[in-house]
C-alpha cells in the first residue's frame, strides 16, 4: 500500500492514501495536487498563470501518453482545471471547462431488444435479409443470396451439426424474410472441403483440453 511521510523535528509520520483525500486525477499523483493547491496563494495573477503553465508542463511529463490523443494541451489544462476543483482564476490558453458537463452522465445507446430468431446465426444476418428483400430481381440479388448463403451454413456448422443439406439453409433464408427473398431454383452452394473446421470464435487458442486435442473446432462435411 503506498503512502506519504511528513516529518517534523520530534517524529516522522505515516500516512496511507486510504486515510487521505481521493485524487480527482490520479494518473498525476499528490505532488501534482499540492502544487495546484498552492496556485490560488499566488496573489499576483500574471505569477499565478505562469506557476499554472509549469504545473501543465509537469503534468505532460508524468502522462506522456496525452500525446496520442488529439487536442492533449486543451485536455491537459482541462485537467488542471478538474484537479483546482474548477476553481481556478489564471489566465489560461484554453477556455475552462463547466463542471456540470463533468457531472453530467452520457446518453444511453438504445439497445434492440427484440428476440434474435435464429441465434446461430445472429442478428447482422436479419439486417442482410432486410438489405437483399429490397433489391430487385436480377443477378446482383442472385449473388447476394449465394453469399448470404454460404456465410449461413459456415455460422450454422459452427454452432450446431457436422454437417448441413444446402436446402436447410435456403429456407431458413425464407423463413426469416418472411417469404420475402426466394432462392433461385437449382442454386447450389460450392462445396466444402474434408479438411475445413468451422471454430467456435476465441475457443480455437491452442489449449490442450480433454485427450490432449488442440480447439474444439468442428468439422464441415457436406451431405
Amino acid at each position: 500500500m503506498s503512502s506519504v511521510m511528513e516529518a517534523n523535528e520530534n517524529s516522522i509520520k505515516l500516512y496511507y492514501n486510504t486515510e487521505v483525500e481521493k485524487l480527482a486525477m490520479p494518473e498525476y499523483g499528490r505532488n501534482v495536487l499540492k502544487m495546484v493547491e498552492q496556485l490560488p496563494l499566488i496573489e499576483d495573477k500574471a505569477k499565478r498563470s505562469e506557476q499554472a503553465a509549469a504545473v501543465v508542463r509537469t503534468m505532460e511529463l508524468l502522462n506522456p501518453q496525452v500525446h496520442q490523443q488529439e487536442d492533449w494541451q486543451h485536455k491537459l489544462w482541462d485537467h488542471l482545471y478538474m484537479i483546482a476543483g474548477y476553481d481556478l482564476d489564471i489566465d489560461a490558453p484554453f477556455a475552462p471547462p463547466l463542471k456540470a458537463d463533468a457531472a453530467s452522465k452520457p446518453q444511453p445507446i438504445p439497445l434492440k431488444t427484440t428476440r434474435v430468431r435464429f441465434r446461430h446465426y445472429g442478428r447482422n444476418i436479419e439486417s442482410i435479409v432486410e438489405l437483399i428483400a429490397g433489391e430487385p430481381e436480377g443477378e446482383v440479388k442472385t449473388a447476394m443470396i449465394r453469399s448470404l448463403a454460404i456465410y449461413m451454413r459456415q455460422q450454422y456448422l459452427i454452432w450446431n451439426k457436422d454437417s448441413v443439406a444446402d436446402e436447410t439453409i435456403f429456407k431458413d433464408i425464407e423463413r426469416l424474410s418472411e417469404g420475402r427473398v426466394t432462392v433461385p431454383e437449382g442454386m447450389q452452394l460450392s462445396r466444402i472441403a474434408e479438411d475445413t473446421t468451422f471454430a467456435r470464435p476465441t475457443m480455437n487458442l491452442g489449449y490442450k483440453g480433454f485427450g490432449g486435442k488442440k480447439g474444439y473446432g468442428k468439422r464441415g462435411k457436406r451431405k
